[in-house]
């Protein structure tokens, strides 16, 4: 029990940690994208690459200790679960078959950032 309690804060440090890190991301985004008005193909690419990389971010960042991997898998699911939330709060819900091949990018992305902030931390 007590190795639940010792992870369950991690995961959801990384998961804000990523959440946070997405939304302003994507708000740097909108200012470049009144800019220089790219097509809606680009636009998606550049959301998509954002929340890869915010997942990998936070687990890299806030997750430690033992079974990473797992930790980074469920930080990365629910990173994408929470800014796919956030998104449809401030923009409307719709959940489309993209957002299976979310969940999963998210997931990797989360696994491989723990994987690669454990082997940091241990350089």
């Amino acid at each position: 029990m007590s190795f639940v309690r010792q992870i369950v804060p991690r995961i959801l440090f990384a998961v804000c940690a990523a959440t946070v890190l997405c939304l302003l991301a994507v708000a740097l985004l909108a200012v470049f994208v009144r800019a220089y008005a790219p097509d809606g193909y680009t636009i998606m690419f550049i959301n998509q690459a954002i929340k890869c990389a915010s997942c990998f971010i936070g687990a890299a960042v806030f997750l430690r200790g033992a079974r990473i991997f797992f930790q980074g898998l469920a930080s990365g699911a629910l990173s994408v679960l929470f800014t796919m939330l956030v998104f449809g709060a401030i923009g409307g819900f719709h959940l489309s078959a993209v957002f299976l091949l979310e969940l999963l990018l998210g997931m990797i992305f989360g696994a491989i950032g723990a994987l690669c902030g454990k082997k940091l931390r241990k350089a």
